[in-house]
């Protein structure tokens, strides 16, 4: 009986000594995102956001309050499989669809493809929780907004996330 109790006491020390020896496998962490991942996800939280000019929001031209030439301004921006973007009450300054890229390697910054005047051009962008910036300049002085020929100047949308 002494022979059993010692090996079953010998068996109980090996198995502790295992079990106290095995190494916990680490928690695996959320892989870090992308700086293109970052970037659509400030101006789509990956998949799709209205901004608007409504409720708070402001359009600015050289320093100029010219939100009532984009009343109801809306752009709606979305990722996934196509990057595409529509937009409401753009007047002349922007197509009212198209797709849409980060220009080069800039994630700061996007390109909206289209014929319009900011179209074709860098617009830098920020976030700032639902607040949403756009800043470009247009050096073609001949678009129209509402029948009036639009400047070259720089314009700053100042953008509200829809609810």
């Amino acid at each position: 009986m002494n022979s059993t109790f010692s090996k079953l006491l010998l068996l109980a020390i090996i198995s502790i000594t295992l079990l106290s020896c095995k190494k916990e496998e680490p928690t695996p962490q959320p892989s870090e995102l992308t700086a293109e991942e970052k970037a659509i996800e400030i101006l789509t939280d990956k998949g799709s956001i209205t901004w608007e000019s409504a409720n708070g929001g402001s359009v600015e031209k050289d320093g100029v309050n010219v939100s009532q030439l984009f009343e109801g301004f809306e752009l709606n921006l979305k990722s996934g499989t196509s990057q595409n973007y529509t937009i409401k009450n753009g007047n002349d300054v922007f197509d009212q669809s198209g797709g849409w890229t980060f220009a080069g390697s800039n994630f700061d910054k996007c390109v909206l493809a289209g014929t319009r005047p900011a179209c074709g051009k860098e617009i830098s962008f920020t976030r700032t929780s639902n607040n949403l910036r756009l800043t470009f300049s247009i050096a073609n002085p001949s678009a129209r907004v509402n029948g009036t020929q639009v400047l070259a100047g720089t314009y700053i949308f100042n953008l509200i996330k829809k609810n």
